[in-house]
């Protein structure tokens, strides 16, 4: 095996634990590191996912972002498909009990995953594991002396359980099961390190302790903060509508990542961007004094998010493209166009509903009113207006923030 030249302890520490929220115990994963360095051997750090939905959001890249500062690193990064934990079910933050998924749905979402989780990973240097190798090959008896290394009363400390039980909510075994077989990982990995979510903390621990019982060191464990969604105020999820999808249009992300409050934006810069802690600081500090909009350090922000996903070139277009329109009040470059036939003038506010620019004309009269309506840059503040269509002509029209449309009477 070819040794490696590691980076100071110190240097690799001060990097690691940018963004983090908990290293289990940090006194081991100095001394690892410092054992790694010396032998020049890796460590070997792993993420274990789920596939049970198709697409990751943004939330789901911080964990990975950290496993790929240990790639920075020359560590090993070892990126786990939890294909037949998938079909089991997490009961991490589940108030009752979670279907299983088929081996269908599992397979079909874990095809989508890795070409997801390479915009950020270094395919060449990523070791891709499916824990169906080792559980899908599993006997009872291997099933039963798994469960003999942990007690049901420490599983039952677990605060989903806890309150599920004291709200007389029912419990399946194949949930006590969830985090033993996911432990069962750790022990076939042999891993020095997994990461995780703080939300995953209990099952973390139980990989840890399960890893001792089948006399392996037991790992390091580092946890990560959960990222707060688009509304400022709940963890980022597709089923509240408050997520950045990683697949999303550059466009659609940066819109997006432009709508969280300002106060959030620092959360973001150090969860989702590989800025330093004093690059950070420094940025916080000029919005803080004037020197810097806040506007503006939010769109650099935008920039850096769409770049890692898209390209930087796709990043500069969008920052552009927010400025043309949201901050200079110019139309975007790519405004959409449409053919309308001449013919007599037509209502303003009939004209935005046969457009599909509002549902209604009380709703088209109302945008009017608010001024949310521009023709050729020139806002309309008469919702009685008649548009002429007698002649060929073009004209930009805008109804709201992001409704453009080039229209073209011929």
């Amino acid at each position: 095996m070819t040794q490696l030249n590691f980076k100071p302890v110190d240097d690799q520490l001060a990097y690691l634990k940018k963004g983090i929220a908990e290293i289990i115990p940090e006194e081991q994963l100095k001394a690892d590191l410092e054992k790694s360095r010396k032998t020049g051997k890796p460590l070997r750090v792993y993420l274990g996912v789920d596939p049970t939905a198709p697409d990751l959001h943004l939330g789901h890249t911080v964990v990975l972002r950290k496993l790929k500062h240990f790639q920075d690193l020359g560590h090993t990064a070892v990126f786990l498909i939890g294909d037949f934990s998938a079909m089991i079910g997490d009961p991490t933050g589940v108030s009752e009990t979670r279907p299983p998924l088929t081996r269908e749905q599992v397979d079909g979402n874990a095809k989508t995953y890795l070409d997801q989780v390479f915009k950020i990973l270094d395919r060449e240097k990523t070791e891709v594991r499916y824990n169906s190798e080792w559980l899908g090959k599993m006997s009872a008896t291997d099933v039963v002396k798994l469960c003999s290394h942990y007690r049901l009363a420490r599983m039952l400390e677990r605060e989903d359980f806890r309150s599920r039980l004291q709200n007389s909510q029912p419990i399946s075994v194949h949930e006590l099961l969830y985090p033993l077989l996911t432990a069962f990982d750790a022990v076939s990995l042999k891993s020095d390190v997994e990461l995780g979510a703080t939300e995953q903390k209990f099952n973390l621990l139980v990989h840890r302790e399960i890893q001792r019982e089948y006399g392996l060191p037991g790992q390091s464990i580092l946890t990560m903060p959960i990222l707060v969604g688009l509304d400022g105020s709940r963890k980022m999820s597709k089923s509240l509508g408050n997520y950045v999808g990683i697949t999303e249009p550059p466009q659609e992300m940066f819109g997006k990542l432009m709508s969280i409050p300002d106060d959030l934006m620092w959360n973001y810069y150090d969860l989702a961007t590989d800025r330093s802690e004093q690059e950070i600081a420094q940025l916080k500090g000029e919005v803080a004094s004037g020197k810097l909009h806040p506007m503006d350090a939010k769109m650099r922000l935008g920039e850096e998010v769409v770049s890692v996903f898209h390209g930087a070139e796709a990043g500069r277009k969008a920052a552009g493209n927010f400025q043309r329109v949201f901050r200079d009040r110019q139309a975007p470059v790519e405004a959409p166009g449409i053919k309308i036939s001449r013919g007599p003038a037509k209502k303003l506010t009939a004209l935005l509903v046969d457009l599909g620019l509002t549902p209604s004309k009380s709703e088209a009269e109302r945008l009017i009113k608010q001024g949310g309506v521009e023709i050729n840059g020139q806002r309309v503040d008469n919702f009685r207006k008649d548009v002429d269509l007698t002649t060929s002509c073009e004209f930009l029209l805008r109804a709201g923030k992001k409704k453009f449309l080039r229209i073209v009477v011929e």
